[in-house]
């Protein structure tokens, strides 16, 4: 699962949460993989970012790359910048683990680089 996708999940489907954002990040393995840079494609994902959640799941991971906890102004025209942004979303993966509701503390597993949100029916609000 890549910082990406986690940055777009949340457990608001069980019974009894309200927000379900964000999930908490367990990670047991984690791969790095070599892609290439799409520098165009960063710059128009970061707006779109809950950045602080971002940051805080790269932290959770040990790899927050020496990102701050804003985002800076310009961005845009920093290529070192968003190659590091780059990296975290798109070449950091967590391949086993586990995603943490953070209000019911329900459990979700990551199983080859799947997260598994599946409720049992009785958890369904």
């Amino acid at each position: 699962m890549k910082l990406l996708t986690h940055n777009l999940l949340s457990s608001k489907s069980l019974k009894g949460v309200k927000v379900g954002y964000p999930l908490r990040i367990v990670a047991k393995d984690v791969k790095i993989s070599q892609t290439e840079f799409n520098k165009e494609f960063v710059k128009k994902i970061i707006p779109k970012l809950d950045w602080k959640v971002f940051i805080d799941a790269a932290v959770q991971i040990g790899h927050n790359n020496d990102l701050s906890d804003e985002l800076i102004d310009d961005y845009e025209d920093n290529e070192e910048y968003l190659k590091k942004v780059h990296h975290l979303l798109m070449e950091v993966e967590i391949i086993n683990g586990e995603l943490i509701c953070p209000e019911t503390d329900r459990v979700f597993p990551i199983s080859a680089g799947i997260p598994n949100l599946l409720l049992n029916e009785n958890e369904v609000s």
